[in-house]
């Protein structure tokens, strides 16, 4: 049994963390006093969701007026009537916006999701829409913390202003995705946008945050104590993220966890099982006087069928009208479509094999041996789900299992429990990133022969080559939070005035090649990840070099450091002063919000 320690802090803390899902949201928190061991809460209580005992989620949907006024968010824009209202006042919906923010790098990112994912509302960018929605969670924290907790009013007081925040995001995201979010947490009014404020929010992957929940909520024996590899499938409504870690046995004080493998991000969540019942019903009804009526039906498959379906050899039912709504010819009768068990099981194949091969291959790349499986996430609350993953994965020696309870809030209790816990202290690397650079001309080597016509004379008289990739960290590799990895800059000019500041790109490498060396190999598998801006103002500038024509040249050397090891990029310069010591400084990170498309035109 893992133990919580007590919170060492000075004075009362509030921790919020907001799972933004593709269908469903949820809000986990806890309140930090000194000396007390901190407990993760829920909110269960939620505007029009007042009625229902427990509700811990609620829809990811907000609808806006013409003017682009937020009119109804979360349960409130699922009541009775509401579609009426909305068609009336011609309202526009929001919903499975956040698939707008992904990475199109993911697999099946690209076109597939594009052409069925719902628009977003005119004039409104997947930052704004963010935003409206976490404010709006936001909101509900406020009112359910102070209406539950005894003196909750003036608990809020007194955490008002320095509330840290925690957000959950898929697998597959970068740090381009990140910003946008921290933008709309800004926008939304959750956090100011200064240093201090951003340090008050952090993010974790879906994976990390589901092994976090897992440990305290039925992590296998043998993954906690004899270290064995478990892999998390983290099945949602819009992604499946699948993450393999181990105990790291080597500490025995306290409980340590090593990612073992390079996390992965499928879009084959909930969503993609209605997406293919969508195409499914528009085939079968074209006919059918009730092809109008398809959205209905499919929104009613969502609510019942899809959740009950277990079986492929029985028929299924999609209850969606009254007893007067009958079309024998099209098996409907008495507001009832049948479909065979075989057709709805087809709905669910691209979503099952997906898990499946997205585990063997964890277990084929994974750093140890991996024997366990647990599957967490709301999609994974399906039985049909479940025992199709179960059956093709336990006669191949995996132990695969369920959480016993509250699957559905694995991510927002689990981030709450990163914050707190921190079991994750090494990583993988799923990319290898690197940078271009201007390498040393060798007439020996027969690739830098090939490329002689592209190299050049430096200012001091050496020939160099432009569009090496100089590997910083290679891909599957596994990295501690506190490993640092560096690059070694010069720059030289006949003025000193052009040392002031510079900048330099990280880039990722997605293709097959082990160990990328050119830019001109496989060019469109590099793609930009961030832009680093570095201050040199205080970096001694140095005159060691003369030029090749006579003349003075100038020479700044400086390091870049990189830590890739923590759930966000950092970066330092570091450079040696006058007398030879080091000095650093943090380093801005750009991310352009269209970073993911950026890439090298061959």
């Amino acid at each position: 049994m893992v133990l919580r320690a007590a919170f060492k802090g000075s004075r009362r803390k509030l921790v919020l963390a907001f799972d933004v899902g593709t269908t469903y949201s949820g809000i986990s928190y806890s309140v930090l006093d000194p000396g007390q061991v901190p407990e993760i809460k829920g909110v269960t209580r939620f505007p029009a969701h007042e009625q229902i005992g427990g509700a811990s989620k609620i829809p990811t949907v907000i609808y806006y007026d013409q003017d682009g006024k937020v009119r109804a968010v979360g349960a409130e824009a699922m009541q009775e009537g509401i579609y009426e209202q909305a068609d009336e006042e011609q309202w526009v919906k929001a919903e499975w916006f956040k698939l707008h923010l992904r990475s199109q790098f993911a697999p099946g990112a690209g076109k597939e999701v594009s052409s069925n994912i719902h628009p977003l509302p005119p004039n409104k960018s997947v930052i704004d829409v963010f935003a409206d929605y976490l404010a709006y969670l936001f909101e509900c924290a406020s009112s359910y913390i102070q209406g539950t907790h005894p003196s909750g009013v003036d608990l809020w007081a007194s955490v008002q202003g320095q509330i840290d925040f925690v957000f959950s995001h898929p697998n597959g995201w970068e740090g381009a995705q990140q910003s946008q979010m921290r933008k709309a947490a800004v926008l939304g009014g959750l956090i100011p946008d200064t240093a201090a404020g951003h340090a008050r929010l952090s993010f974790v992957t879906e994976g990390e945050a589901s092994l976090h929940f897992a440990i305290y909520n039925g992590l296998p024996a043998g993954a906690m104590e004899k270290g064995d590899g478990v892999v998390i499938v983290d099945a949602g409504g819009g992604t499946v993220d699948v993450s393999s870690y181990s105990r790291n046995t080597t500490v025995a004080s306290k409980e340590f966890f090593d990612e073992i493998a390079a996390p992965q991000c499928h879009f084959h969540g909930s969503v993609f099982v209605s997406i293919n019942a969508h195409r499914f019903l528009e085939n079968y009804l074209t006919e059918s006087p009730f092809l109008d009526d398809i959205d209905h039906i499919v929104r009613c498959f969502d609510k019942t069928t899809k959740l009950r379906f277990r079986n492929a050899d029985e028929p299924q039912y999609i209850k969606f009208g009254s007893t007067r709504d009958n079309d024998h010819n099209f098996n409907i009768r008495v507001g009832q479509l049948k479909l065979n068990g075989s057709d709805v099981a087809v709905f669910f194949e691209p979503s099952v094999n997906c898990v499946i091969m997205a585990v063997l291959e964890q277990r084929r790349t994974a750093h140890k041996p991996v024997s366990h499986v647990v599957l967490v996430g709301g999609f994974a609350a399906s039985d049909y789900m479940f025992n199709k993953v179960y059956a093709a994965l336990n006669p191949t020696g995996l132990n695969v299992m369920r959480p016993e309870s509250h699957v559905i809030k694995a991510v927002s209790d689990g981030a709450i429990s990163f914050y707190l816990d921190r079991f994750v202290r090494t990583r993988v690397s799923k990319l290898t990133y690197g940078t271009f650079c201007r390498t040393l001309y060798n007439p020996s080597l027969p690739e830098h022969r090939e490329r002689s016509a592209k190299s050049f004379i430096t200012p001091s008289g050496e020939r160099r080559i432009d569009g090496a990739f100089d590997i910083i960290l290679p891909k599957n590799t596994q990295i501690s939070e506190a490993k640092e990895f560096k690059m070694s800059y010069w720059q030289e000019s006949a003025s000193k005035a052009d040392f002031k500041n510079s900048s330099t790109s990280v880039w990722c490498y997605r293709g097959l090649i082990p160990e990328p060396r050119w830019m001109d190999v496989d060019t469109k598998n590099y793609t930009k990840l961030c832009t680093i801006d570095i201050d040199l103002s205080h970096a001694p500038v140095r005159e060691c070099k003369k030029g090749d024509r006579g003349g003075t040249v100038f020479v700044l050397c400086y390091e870049i450091v990189l830590i890739f090891g923590l759930t966000e990029l950092r970066a330092q310069v570091a450079w040696k002063d006058l007398k030879d010591v080091e000095r650093r400084s943090e380093s801005k990170i750009i991310y352009d919000p269209d970073t993911t498309s950026d890439s090298i035109q061959a």
